[in-house]
């Protein structure tokens, strides 16, 4: 059910940019906003296994363009000079979302029924979709492209990233870079992501704009989402597990004891965007990836005793590392566009943080695989290794718990040096404060004749 949702989202990212474009960031946000309502309700209602996979796909197509779309909105209202202010408002629930779905998710099916995880996004999806009716500017009514639908690159790009993301969920499943279902979907993924830049590359109004990547600072700017797409993911593949398994907490106490990495995130994103606005995020982006790398370290010595409050205060570090990270990163890759690319811009990004994220997922998925078998030996392939202890979903006895703990410590090694990759290009980034646009007035005054300028002063007031 997961991977059809994932799968879903993959589909539909693509074509975001397009969309926009074409008809509209408002009709656009929406039109998927009410598709997420829908599948929501009929997840809820759901009266089979099959019909529940086949709703989430619909709950994915939803919400699979809202981040991409709600983060357009805000990249084109607020100029290039604003983005780091408001980019950080972005940030905050994109850090908190995967902490609270837990604590929530975990109270709703130990006190209710398991179809109010789904029952819940109803009555918040109406109240979002009234006040976006409401007060959501339509800025771009008389500017929409008019360029017809690359329907090949649909055809290769949409089915290679879900391949792709389809053969890295499995690595996850299987345990193994070399299982049948793994090679076949990445090399067919591969194939058709590689025919998508041809094809790209040689016609006019593609899907994604291949062309984006000849601004230095963008191309750099998405290097470092794809390697802290991996961090940010990976370490949430791992750090719930940890609790989970190796200390036997429940779904939403690994939530609640999460929580100080998202409370550090939130508490410093803000003066981050600001500080990027200002001087550039070359001066604040690598010392965040120092200190994320830093606060990474203690779990690397992680054990079933290790006193809760040193995490926690470690979690809480993290936070402010990856909050000093993410989104000015996200907003350098805006400096050098102008309005007309944000659209495609925002989808680009979009596709590189989930390839990345998916990436780490996968490779740490297989490391955790092997390392547990390689404490426990026999008693591991007895269990069904790491998916089986895992699914077991009990507290294991000290003899087993240790060495699981030892093999999560080894784990997160790797999420350390996976944080120390990202912090080559970060030394690339821009040290100076956004470029004023050319054109003002084309950023400043939309089709609406709103002035795109003081709806992002409204919010960051």
């Amino acid at each position: 059910m997961a991977t059809g949702y994932l799968l879903a989202l993959a589909m539909v990212i693509p074509v975001t940019g397009w969309a926009v474009d074409r008809f509209g960031a408002k009709r656009i946000w929406m039109t998927s906003l009410s598709l997420f309502i829908i599948g929501s309700s009929l997840c809820g209602a759901a009266w089979s296994a099959n019909s529940l996979i086949g709703f989430r796909l619909l709950q994915g197509i939803g919400g699979g363009m809202l981040l991409p779309v709600g983060q357009s909105i805000l990249a084109r209202a607020s100029g290039p000079q604003r983005m780091g202010r408001v980019m950080s408002i972005i940030g905050v629930p994109m850090v908190m979302g995967p902490i609270m779905g837990p604590i929530i998710g975990g109270l709703i099916v130990s006190n209710y029924s398991w179809r109010w995880i789904f029952y819940i996004n109803v009555p918040i999806g109406i109240v979002t979709l009234f006040v976006s009716s409401r007060w959501l500017p339509k800025w771009d009514t008389d500017n929409r492209s008019q360029s017809s639908f690359d329907t090949l690159g649909f055809c290769l790009l949409s089915p290679g990233l879900a391949a792709l993301v389809y053969s890295l969920s499995e690595v996850g499943t299987t345990g193994s870079f070399t299982d049948t279902s793994v090679v076949v979907s990445f090399i067919v993924g591969l194939a058709l992501m590689a025919g998508f830049v041809l094809h790209a590359l040689n016609i006019k109004n593609p899907l994604l704009e291949l062309h984006l990547f000849k601004d230095r600072t963008f191309t750099i700017a998405n290097i470092c989402i794809f390697v802290l797409g991996a961090t940010l993911f990976g370490s949430m593949f791992l750090l719930p597990l940890y609790y989970q398994i190796a200390r036997g907490q429940q779904a939403w106490v690994a939530g609640l004891l999460m929580a100080p990495q998202g409370i550090g995130a939130a508490f410093i994103m803000r003066k981050a965007g600001s500080i990027t606005d200002r001087v550039g995020p070359r001066r604040i982006v690598p010392f965040g990836i120092l200190l994320m790398a830093a606060a990474t370290v203690p779990f690397a010595f992680v054990t079933t005793s290790t006193t809760e409050v040193l995490l926690a205060v470690t979690l809480f570090a993290r936070g402010l590392g990856l909050g000093l990270t993410m989104m000015p990163i996200t907003a350098a890759a805006y400096f050098d566009l102008n309005h007309a690319e944000i659209p495609k811009a925002t989808t680009t990004m979009n596709i590189v943080r989930q390839v990345g994220g998916s990436v780490a997922t996968a490779l740490f998925a297989v490391v955790l695989e092997r390392q547990i078998v390689a404490h426990l030996g026999t008693a591991a392939k007895r269990a069904g290794g790491s998916s089986g202890i895992i699914s077991a979903a009990v507290k294991l006895p000290p003899r087993v718990a240790d060495p699981v703990a030892a093999a999560f410590a080894h784990t997160f090694w790797w999420s350390v040096g996976a944080i120390l990759l990202a912090f080559i290009p970060t030394l690339f980034l821009p040290n100076h404060a956004a470029r004023s646009p050319s054109a003002d007035a084309d950023l400043d005054t939309d089709g609406g004749g709103l002035p795109g300028r003081n709806v992002a002063g409204a919010m960051l007031e």
